[in-house]
This record gives C-alpha cells, sequence and structure tokens, in this order.
C-alpha cells in the first residue's frame, strides 16, 4: 500500500478577513475568469503567500499594504499534489492588513466538483449548460485562490458576469444589477457580504430556473428553484423547508441567521445534497416531487434530505468543525436530527422506527468488520477526507447521537446545544467541545461515555442469562467487541460505556431499569418480575449494541413477536441482532429463519422492510448453491399472507406505509416467482403501457421489477422506452434501478452498456451497474467483469469522489468465495483507487465472511428448507431471483456527499 503522503496545513502567517470575488463563467466554452481583491493580515513578516489552487491558472498577482503602493508577486510556483501555490513577492510583506489581487482563468469541468457545468434540456429539447458549485470538501479551491481550510472563516463579496437572460443565484441576497460594460448581453449580479464563514460552503449557480417562494413564520424568505416549467414539482420541498426553518430555530434557541435561503435542484449531482450556506443545492430526486408521479417514498427521502441539509444551517454554517476530523460532527447530528424534524412535519410516516433500519443497522453492519474505523478519524491529505464521507460518519454518527439524546433527556440536550452554538457561532469547534456544552447542561459524564463510541472503533455485544430468586429476577450482563466473523477472540479487550435500559412484559414501552454499564461484567436485581414475565434489554433499540439472549430469555420473548406485545422497533431490534448473530456463526442460520416465520402477522412496514433486507442478504448467499429455489419458495411463504390481506389497490383511510409496505411486499413476492402476483404485474404493465390504465406512482417499482426478472427482450425494450420517454428524474431513476433484474446474459450485456450511454446521468450509472451485480448471480459476474474492463473511463467519471466507493461495494460485495476475495484485492492492487482503499479492503473482508457462512451453515439451512417444503410444490420455474431493490431508501447518496448524501 502507498505510504500516506506527508500533509501539512497552509501556514499562519497570512489569513484572509475578506475575499472580494468576481467570476465570469463562458457557458460554451466552459472556462471563467475570475478577479479576487481580498482583505488579509499578514501575522507574520513573510516574503510569501501560501495558498489553495487546484487546476486554475494565475495571471497577475499583488498585494497592497494599507496606504502603500502595491508589489507585483514574481513567482508562482503550484505545488498540483497537495493542490497550493506559492506566491513570492520580490520584498518582505510587513505585519498589518492589506489587499491581495489576483486574476485568474479557470475550467469549468464536468466532474461534478469544483466550479462545474451540469447538462440540462431546455422545455423545447435544446441542450445547454449550467454553472453550478460543489466545494466540500476540498474544491473551493477549483474555483479561485482560496486559503481552503474549514477553520479559515472569512466574509465574501461575491459578483458573478453572466448572460442577462439566466439566473444567478449565491449564498446572500442580490443588491444589485446591473448591465455589464463591455458586453451588452452580459449583467453583473452583486450579492450582499456574507456572514464570517468557511470556503466549502460558498457557492454559485447560473442557469435558467423556475421557483416557488414562501416566508417561514420568522420572516425568511424561502425559494425553491426548479427546473424551467416544473416550479409546481417544487412546491412539497417548499412546504417541508417552511415547516423546517422555525422548528429548528425554536429547537436550538437560535435564529437562523441568513435573510433567505434558496434550495435549488440541479441535474448533474455526485451527492444527494450540499448545504452551501443560504443556497443549498439538491440531486433532483432529492428536491423535486411531482404529486401524480411521485411514490410515498420520494416524498419521504426529499422530507428527510431538506431537513438534513436545514439543520447544517445551524450545525456546520454557523459553528463549524475545527478539521474533517470532526466531520462526523457535522453529519451524524443532522443525519439524526432530520428524523426528528420529520417526526415534527409528518407523524404519520413513523419514522423513528425508519431510522433504525435505515441507519442503526447499517452502521453496525459495517461497524462489525475489522476494516471499520472510529467515527473519528485523524485526516490529513485532501485525497483522504472523501474516504470518511461512509455510513460510520453518517449513520454511526447519528446512531450515537441518537443514545445519547436518550441518555440525557431531550430538554439538557436542548440546552447543552443552545450552549454550544451561542458559544462558537461564526467559529470553529471540535467534538470535545459540544461534549462540554451538553456535560455542562446535564451533569452527566458525557465526555467519559461518548469516547468510548467515538474514538474505538466497533461496538458491543451483550450477553445476557437470568436466574429467579423468589419474586426477584437476577440478570447477569458480560460484555464483549461484537465480530462479523464470529466471538471475539483479540488480546486487547475493548470496554464501553453502555447506557442499557431494561423492560419487562409487564409494560413493554417503559423502561423498569436504567443503568451505565461501564465495566466487563454487570449483575442486576430486577425487584417484583414473576417467573412467567419475560425480560429484554434495549428498549426501543436505542443503546448501539447488540443482545445475545440465553436460550430460555429468547424462547420467552418469542410470542411478544407473534402477539404483537413487543413494539415494533424491538420486534425489528431483536430480529436484526437474531440474524447478525448467525451471520458471524455465534448461532445457526436456521434457528433464525424459525424466528422469522413468526412474524407471520406482522403489520409493520419497517420490521418487514428489515426482514426483507435480511432475507434478501441470505438470498444472494443462497444463489451460490443449488438450492436458491428454496429459499425463493420460503420468501413466498412469508410474504404471501400479508400480500393477501394488503391486495393491489389501496383502501381507503390508508396512509404513507400502506403505501410504502404494499410496494414492498408485492416487489418481494414477484421477484420470487409468486405465480398470481406474476400475472397481475403483466396484466397491469401492459395496460400500463398502452396507456389504458397508468400505474400509481407506488406499484411502479414493484410491477417493473417483476416483469424484467421474469421477462425477455420485447420486456427490456419496453423499459429502455419508457426511460426515454420519462420527463421526471425519479422515474428515470427508477427504472435504472431496476433494470438489473433481467436475467439473460445477452440482456445484461445491454443494460450494461446502457449504464455508460448518454442515455443515463453520470451520478446514476453506478445504480444501474449495481442493479445489475444485485439482480443475479449472473448479473454479479458480468457487473465486475464491466467495472473491471471500464475501468479507465468509470475512474476518470468519478475522480475519486465518494461514488467510486459506493460503485465498487455493489459490485463486488455479494461474492462468496475466497478466490473471489484475491480477485478483486489483486485488480485494485494493480489499479489503485485511494479514495476507495478502505471500502476495498471491507469488500474483501466480506467475500470471505460470506464464504465462511456458506460453509458453516449451507448445509443446515438447505435440510430445513427441503423437509419445511415436504413434497415438491408446482412453482413457477424462473430465472433465479437476487437481491431486493437496490438501494435501501438511505442508500442513496445523503447530504453532503455521503456515502448517503440527505
Amino acid at each position: 500500500m502507498p505510504e500516506k503522503r506527508p500533509f501539512e496545513r497552509l501556514p499562519a502567517d497570512v489569513s484572509p478577513l475578506n475575499y472580494g470575488l468576481c467570476l465570469k463563467p463562458d457557458l460554451i466554452d466552459f472556462t471563467f475568469e475570475g478577479k479576487l481583491e481580498a482583505a488579509v493580515q499578514v501575522k507574520n513578516a513573510t516574503n510569501q503567500i501560501v495558498m489553495n489552487c487546484a487546476d486554475i491558472d494565475i495571471i497577475t498577482a499583488s498585494y497592497a499594504p494599507e496606504g502603500d503602493e502595491e508589489v507585483h508577486a514574481t513567482g508562482f510556483n503550484y505545488q498540483n499534489e497537495d493542490e497550493k501555490v506559492t506566491l513570492s513577492f520580490p520584498s518582505t510583506l510587513q505585519k498589518g492588513t492589506g489587499t491581495l489581487k489576483i486574476d485568474f482563468v479557470g475550467e469549468l469541468n464536468d466532474k461534478m466538483k469544483g466550479f462545474y457545468r451540469s447538462k440540462y434540456t431546455t422545455p423545447t429539447g435544446d441542450t445547454r449548460y449550467a454553472a453550478v458549485t460543489q466545494f466540500e470538501a476540498t474544491d473551493a479551491r477549483r474555483a479561485f485562490p482560496c486559503w481552503d481550510e474549514p477553520a479559515i472563516k472569512a466574509t465574501f463579496d461575491i459578483s458573478l458576469v453572466v448572460p442577462k437572460d439566466r439566473v444567478a443565484l449565491s449564498n446572500m441576497n442580490v443588491v444589485d444589477r446591473k448591465p455589464y460594460p463591455d458586453d451588452e448581453n452580459l449583467v453583473e449580479v452583486k450579492f450582499a457580504r456574507t456572514p464570517v464563514m468557511s470556503t466549502y460552503l460558498v457557492a454559485f449557480v447560473v442557469g435558467e430556473y423556475d421557483f416557488v417562494e414562501a416566508r417561514s413564520q420568522d420572516g425568511v424568505l424561502v425559494r425553491v428553484y426548479t427546473p424551467v416549467g416544473k416550479a409546481e414539482q417544487g412546491k412539497f420541498a417548499l412546504e417541508v423547508a417552511a415547516k423546517t426553518l422555525p422548528f429548528y430555530k425554536d429547537y436550538f434557541n437560535v435564529p437562523y441567521p441568513l435573510p433567505k435561503i434558496d434550495l435549488i435542484a440541479i441535474a448533474d449531482f455526485a451527492a444527494g445534497a450540499m448545504e452551501n450556506w443560504g443556497l443549498v443545492t439538491y440531486r433532483e430526486t432529492a428536491l423535486l416531487i411531482d404529486p401524480k408521479n411521485s411514490c410515498s417514498s420520494s416524498r419521504q427521502w426529499v422530507a428527510l434530505v431538506v431537513g438534513h441539509e436545514l439543520a447544517h444551517q445551524w450545525f456546520g454554517n454557523l459553528v463549524t468543525m475545527e478539521w474533517w476530523t470532526h466531520l462526523w460532527l457535522n453529519e451524524g447530528f443532522a443525519s439524526w436530527i432530520e428524523y426528528l424534524c420529520v417526526d415534527h412535519c409528518f407523524p404519520e410516516y413513523d419514522i423513528w422506527t425508519q431510522f433504525v433500519s435505515a441507519d442503526y443497522t447499517r452502521a453496525q453492519e459495517l461497524d462489525a468488520l475489522d476494516n471499520s474505523h472510529p467515527i473519528e478519524v485523524s485526516v490529513g491529505h485532501p485525497s483522504e477526507v472523501d474516504e470518511i464521507f461512509d455510513a460510520i460518519s453518517y449513520s454511526k454518527g447519528a446512531s450515537v447521537i441518537r443514545m445519547l439524546h436518550d441518555y440525557i433527556g431531550d430538554e439538557d440536550f436542548r440546552k447543552g446545544m443552545n450552549l454550544y452554538l451561542t458559544k462558537f457561532q461564526q467559529k470553529n469547534a471540535a467534538t470535545e467541545d459540544l461534549w462540554e456544552s451538553l456535560e455542562k447542561a446535564s451533569g452527566k459524564p458525557i465526555a467519559a461515555v461518548m469516547n468510548t463510541w467515538t474514538k474505538q472503533m466497533g461496538f458491543p455485544l451483550i450477553y445476557v442469562e437470568a436466574e429467579q430468586q423468589e419474586d426477584d429476577r437476577v440478570l447477569k450482563l458480560v460484555q464483549k467487541k461484537f465480530c462479523a466473523s464470529g466471538p471475539y477472540t483479540g488480546e486487547d479487550f475493548p470496554m464501553w460505556m453502555v447506557p442499557i435500559s431494561i423492560c419487562t412484559s409487564d409494560d413493554p414501552t417503559c423502561a423498569k431499569m436504567q443503568i451505565l454499564m461501564d465495566k466487563p461484567e454487570l449483575t442486576v436485581v430486577l425487584k417484583d418480575t414473576k417467573p412467567e414475565q419475560w425480560v429484554k434489554l434495549n428498549l426501543g433499540t436505542v443503546g448501539f449494541y447488540r443482545t445475545q439472549y440465553s436460550p430460555a430469555m429468547l424462547e420467552a420473548l418469542l410470542p411478544a413477536i407473534r402477539d404483537l406485545s413487543l413494539p415494533p422497533v424491538d420486534r425489528l431490534g431483536l430480529q436484526n441482532d437474531l440474524f447478525s448473530l448467525a451471520r458471524a456463526g455465534i448461532i445457526s442460520t436456521v434457528e433464525v429463519l424459525k424466528v422469522m416465520e413468526a412474524f407471520v402477522n406482522e403489520p409493520n412496514y419497517t420490521v418487514w422492510s428489515d426482514l426483507s433486507c435480511n432475507l434478501g442478504i441470505l438470498s444472494t448467499l443462497l444463489s451460490h448453491t443449488d438450492f436458491h429455489e428454496d429459499i425463493q419458495a420460503f420468501v413466498r411463504d412469508v410474504f404471501s399472507p400479508i400480500g393477501d390481506r394488503l391486495g393491489w389497490d389501496p383502501r381507503p383511510g390508508e396512509g404513507h406505509l400502506d403505501a410504502l409496505l404494499r410496494g414492498l411486499v408485492l416487489g418481494k413476492l414477484g421477484k420470487a416467482g409468486h405465480k398470481a402476483t406474476l400475472e397481475e404485474a403483466r396484466r397491469r404493465f401492459k395496460d400500463h403501457v398502452e396507456g389504458k390504465h397508468i400505474l400509481s406512482a407506488d406499484l411502479r417499482s414493484p410491477v417493473y421489477v417483476t416483469v424484467l426478472k421474469h421477462g425477455d427482450s420485447s420486456t427490456l425494450d419496453t423499459m429502455l422506452k419508457l426511460h426515454k420517454q420519462a420527463d421526471m428524474q425519479e422515474e428515470k431513476n427508477r427504472i435504472e434501478r431496476v433494470l438489473g433484474a433481467i436475467s439473460q446474459p445477452e440482456l445484461i450485456q445491454k443494460v450494461l452498456t446502457f449504464a455508460l450511454s448518454e442515455e443515463v446521468r453520470p451520478q446514476d450509472t453506478v445504480s444501474v451497474i449495481g442493479g445489475v451485480a444485485g439482480g443475479s448471480k449472473q448479473g454479479r459476474k458480468a457487473a465486475w467483469k464491466f467495472v473491471r474492463d471500464n475501468w479507465e473511463e468509470l475512474y476518470n467519471r468519478y475522480q475519486g469522489g465518494f461514488l467510486i466507493s459506493r460503485l465498487i461495494k455493489l459490485t463486488v460485495d455479494g461474492f462468496a468465495n475466497d478466490k473471489m476475495a484475491a480477485e478483486v484485492k489483486a485488480f485494485f492492487e494493480s489499479h489503485p483507487a485511494p479514495s476507495a482503499e478502505r471500502t476495498v479492503q471491507q469488500c474483501c473482508e466480506n467475500i470471505l465472511l460470506n464464504a465462511a457462512w456458506l460453509k458453516r451453515d449451507a448445509d443446515n439451512i438447505h435440510h430445513f428448507l427441503a423437509q419445511r417444503r415436504g413434497p415438491p410444490a408446482t412453482v413457477l420455474q424462473g430465472p433465479k431471483a437476487g437481491r431486493g431493490q437496490w438501494p435501501r431508501c438511505h442508500l442513496q447518496p445523503r447530504g453532503t456527499p455521503s456515502p448517503p448524501g440527505p
């Protein structure tokens, strides 16, 4: 592996107070001209100024001390590797303030970072380009020379010279718009001065847009900018934003600090969204909702992403992390509070239960690997920053904050948050600073507890057994690190301070006891607990740990799943813990399959969703065996009772969650070859295509995936035609994600070729290839070969951003033999992708774990499934099905370039 290269932050001799910046983008030749006039302070006499700069050519540079004449720089020395430039001056610059002037030119690139071009089609069908920005983490330096580190804050006066028929936006409101002297087709748009802020949050957009607007209760002007002719589609996000700003203002007890906020949909966008202060950019699918053609999960997604980005306006923008090491604080916090906000706006979404399935379990899956990493990672070189936008920063970050909030209590938590935001506003802070504020507000040992969760990787498995002593139940708890590869055998004994809550069947919704487990073993006595009462740990699945019950304790809990007396989030947690214990070889997979059968009366969408994910993982694993059809039959048996209960058409009085559940169940049954479901899906698809009866948005994914899974070349052609005709990006994405379900080898190739065609936006290629890899065993092999054959183009396209990590993970994670792990490792040794190094290690580890799981459990599973079925039933023999629809809602990029992005 390449050595980590030495990295140095910028020298502190000279620092900016204000950037006066004028940019003039050329939307035809894809270049831009820039003029920078920065008010700077020389703190130590020096004859050079070192700044960040990448892909920019400096034409002239000079420095004028206040009240003195200007001195021209005599040399520009670019250190390209480090993305720095050193300006050398003929004489020493003395301490004091002055003006630094730089004229420069740059390129409007097509890499979705820095100041870049985004392609769009006008309503009349012309292809045009907008100029837009994405600076986080380290790409402001591609738009103008600057001190591009989060702790070097300054104010900004921005003006843009643009064609007069284009919309020009930046962080602040427009204060002046005047004709440009040299060209009557251009105007110069000047924006108000920003507060003190970091460079990565600066933004500008030049393009053609419509908008809808509203004022929030506290008087902030909110606008949602949409592609021309689609203003209607901005209304849902506008409503959410207008409700959310006052919610956060009230929650933090700190007002929103800018006069306006714009939310804008960008056609080519790598992340899910980006929280630029006052000008938040989004993928179209994370912002636009069409009342007729958007499905329920898209609404929910938009609500979460809007909630996430607006939270950053305080947490991240007003108070910023001191360095990228503390990125998790930004992202983990916003990924937690987005749920609080959506729960406030849409209580009917039951969003906190969904959090457990979308974030908590996903983080635990990654964090059980030997190649995980602590939440806090020390980062140096910019290429290392991309790598920490992953499920640990976002999802584990959010999960430990949820646990912390629960441990402190809402009132003290808010008090602590207000203290923190007030103390550090317009400044920078580190993780410790937040702990200190929360400790002050709550009087609890926050830093001591939280350091065990953020500074070491992994989390504990709590083993618990019980003994009845007269009227009391005595519990013995033991904590050990949980490992995906089985019982922990390490030399050292990592320890966590674990807030543990315990409830009994007396009241499953209320903790009978709460303790902080701060040692390896602990005995607790539950008074007045009768022998027939069950006992459960981790009420609400809030603590970031897994629980292994003694057989007797588990036995007692199972009836509470069947009769639903255990709350949904606890049923989900129990099933998920068992599934991972089986995956790690601590219990047998057959035990878990038996528990899964106990879910036949389950009404809750999120519980089904998690069950479905786990069955999908098992189905992918067993696609490497000759009894894959047996697991499909198991899926049909588990899902058909709920499928029958729900039927195909919504009933009066149904809500958001019913729609999500119906889509999930029908898609699962259809893919598994459930005969009645397949026939109905084909019938409805035909009517949809012929325009007789258009499918409701919520039924499209399940119908599309079902007909493709069991379809032929004409099915694929029809889907590609629907894709071409789709006006909404959401519908295009919906189709792109399911194309990989097709099973014939020559059609799989056709889909892979389509992934790199002009028809698919560059950020969406990844989900087409990922869909193929997850669609079938043949698809997995073909997708991996395709990635290797087209590596240069793919790598070049994503330039080490987090999309490359996602592509690798989706393509190779499903393999299950040691030889493949070696092949993947060897390929990336000869084709290095530095920002995806850790992802590659995690994937190789996963492949080896899959292989071990198969070796260990395949025979038992086969035996169990075979004896369950008795005499062979007649089933539809279709192509073999693969994994669930990719991705789960939250695997879409989240907020900032996440391995998520909302």
